[in-house]
């Protein structure tokens, strides 16, 4: 499990004034993605190249989501090699799971949990190549 820091997401009441927002006050580009039940804004906020992977070390890109329980408060997420033990640590230590292990499609599995201070946290495991 490396636990880096390699997403983030800010909910927002208006997608729309908060996207303009960022792109306006920080140069952030803004992409909707149709998701399931809704739309996910993707984050850029430091180049990519074309395969999509950061060209600056230490630079996270991230995601925008509607402001709707859990999504309170900005999201940190942290890569893990396995969600499923993750999770299982989290809540031996006193935290709780929200969303389980999810498929993202070619893009890998995410997961929520909180942490023991009530924090709302992502988990994301890359695809298996």
């Amino acid at each position: 499990m490396t636990g880096k820091v390699v997403h983030f997401e800010v909910p927002a009441k208006n997608l729309k004034r908060a996207q303009s927002f960022y792109r306006d006050v920080f140069g952030w580009q803004t992409n909707e993605m149709p998701m399931g039940t809704g739309s996910y804004t993707l984050v850029t906020t430091a180049p990519t190249d074309e395969n999509g992977m950061l060209k600056e070390p230490g630079a996270i890109n991230g995601g925008m989501v509607k402001m709707a329980k859990p999504f309170a408060g900005p999201v940190i997420t942290l890569q893990v090699d396995d969600i499923d033990e993750s999770l299982k640590a989290v809540v031996k230590k006193g935290g709780k799971v929200v969303t389980k292990k999810t498929p993202m499609g070619e893009f890998g599995f995410y997961g929520y949990f909180k942490d023991s201070e009530g924090n709302l946290m992502g988990l994301f495991t890359p695809p298996q190549r």
